[in-house]
């Protein structure tokens, strides 16, 4: 049923109880007519046998003229027998073979008893009425038994079920029709809907403005907002391809340009020159592709917004290290340190690593080009946790600060090899786990720390360790 349509699911689920309760009826009906039918043949039996028990009384036993029969069997549709017995079960008239009367059947004087026998291999309906003669012929307690076949009062209850069920039939069949129209009357709306939704273009994702009913406006809604993110991930996306198409460009052609520049060295000393050259210029390349995917990394996972409890001090100390086994080989010293209670942080473990690293490589890469001191702290208040990375670099001047979190922005054309991202991200990052970044007061260098909100204490009873 899950493949049908919405219109054929509604008139199923309409007229099925529909045609139960219309057969429920009919059954019904049928008992009730024939009910009926017992009824009224049995009232007319009696009166039957109420009539033979007079004329035979008056006629002094003679039986009924053939003319009477033929009258019975006329108004009853059925034949009619008959058995009158005198005083001490004394035969007078009639039938002899009358039916037999079932065990222990005894008929009450003056109270018609019926009940139902078979007769020359016929089903039979019998009355017996015991009546107290005061005749001179009889002189007692007379007997009269009076039977008939039931194929006609049969071919009455058929009739009125058959009766019943036409009608029935009628009836449900109006009300399919009656259905059907209103199901369509009543989804004309959501086919309007469909019809609007089905003729948009696939760039327009602007809201549905189609007046629907109330039951399904929150499902536009719901649509609506979907269009409203699937518009924006789509904005998100191609300004991403629009900036590595652009910051893309200059690098790749600079290494197609030095790429054939070394197959036209001179010797061999220009050309390990240019090789040089060019192998720098695909590291820079390569750079700044990581941190554009990184970028976008970061966005496709804030979407998602899979938080955990993040242990930030291990994960910090786990980045330090192996950031202090690079930086080493070039004199640069990393120091690292933790105050205040250790608190879990509900974040993406992922994104933070990608922050911290961040803050890392740019201490190292601006402030440390020729060596120097880099230091992370890690610092628990009372509701957030500050992450610093310092260095003993020249630091960052006031009127840069903001700047320095802008896509693409370096504050010099230097050797660093930076593409002016990094900051970008940390900042992007924090944001989204609800903190923020920015550039810290430092004596004799640079500074840049990021503050994340700690879990509550109802959290952290919920969300285990990362």
């Amino acid at each position: 049923m899950n493949r049908w349509s919405l219109r054929s699911r509604l008139f199923v689920l309409i007229i099925l109880p529909l045609v139960a309760v219309a057969a429920l009826a009919a059954v019904a009906r049928y008992i009730m007519a024939e009910q009926t039918s017992r009824r009224l043949y049995d009232n007319t039996l009696l009166a039957v046998a109420l009539t033979i028990s007079r004329d035979v009384v008056l006629s002094e036993g003679d039986l009924l003229t053939e003319q009477l029969l033929d009258a019975l069997t006329r108004a009853l549709g059925d034949p009619v027998y008959y058995r009158v017995e005198g005083p001490d079960g004394r035969f007078v008239t009639g039938y002899s073979d009358a039916p037999e009367r079932p065990e222990g059947g005894e008929v009450p004087s003056g109270i018609p008893y019926f009940y139902d026998a078979v007769s020359l291999g016929e089903p039979v309906r019998v009355v017996a009425l015991r009546e107290f003669i005061s005749e001179p012929q009889f002189g007692g307690w007379v007997t009269v038994d009076v039977w008939q076949t039931v194929e006609q009062r049969n071919a009455l209850s058929l009739s009125l079920l058959m009766q019943s069920i036409i009608l029935m039939t009628i009836v449900v069949a109006t009300a399919a029709l009656l259905v059907w129209f209103g199901i369509n009357l009543g989804l004309r709306p959501l086919l309007d809907l469909r019809n609007a939704v089905a003729q948009r273009s696939p760039a327009d994702l602007g809201p549905i403005r189609q007046a629907v009913p109330k039951e399904v406006r929150s499902l536009v809604a719901a649509m609506n907002s979907l269009f409203a993110r699937l518009s924006e991930a789509f904005t998100v996306r191609d300004a991403f391809i629009s900036d590595a198409a652009h910051q893309l460009r200059n690098p790749v052609a600079a290494i197609q340009a030095q790429a054939e520049a070394a197959t036209t060295a001179p010797d061999e000393g220009e050309l390990r020159v240019r090789v040089r050259d060019l192998a720098e210029t695909a590291r820079r390349t390569g750079r700044l592709t990581q941190q554009l995917l990184s970028m976008e990394k970061a966005r496709g996972r804030a979407a998602t917004r899979k938080l955990e409890a993040v242990n930030v001090r291990a994960l910090a100390e786990d980045l330090v290290k192996r950031f202090a086994e690079r930086e080493l080989r070039r004199d640069v010293s990393v120091s690292f340190q933790v105050s205040g209670e250790e608190r879990p942080v509900p974040g993406d473990p992922v994104m933070l690593s990608e922050a911290i690293e961040n803050l890392l490589d740019n201490a190292s890469r601006y402030g440390c080009p020729d060596g120097g001191e880099v230091g992370l702290e890690v610092r628990f208040d009372e509701t957030d946790v500050v992450v610093r990375v310092a260095d003993s670099g020249p630091g960052i001047p006031d009127d840069q600060r903001e700047r320095v979190f802008d896509r693409f922005f370096r504050m010099s054309d230097d050797a660093s090899g930076g593409c002016g991202l990094g900051l970008s991200i940390v900042r992007q990052v924090a944001e989204v786990h609800g903190g923020s970044a920015r550039v810290a007061d430092s004596t004799g260098g640079g500074a840049v720390e990021i503050r994340l909100p700690l879990a509550r204490q109802t959290d952290r009873a919920d969300q285990p360790a990362s």
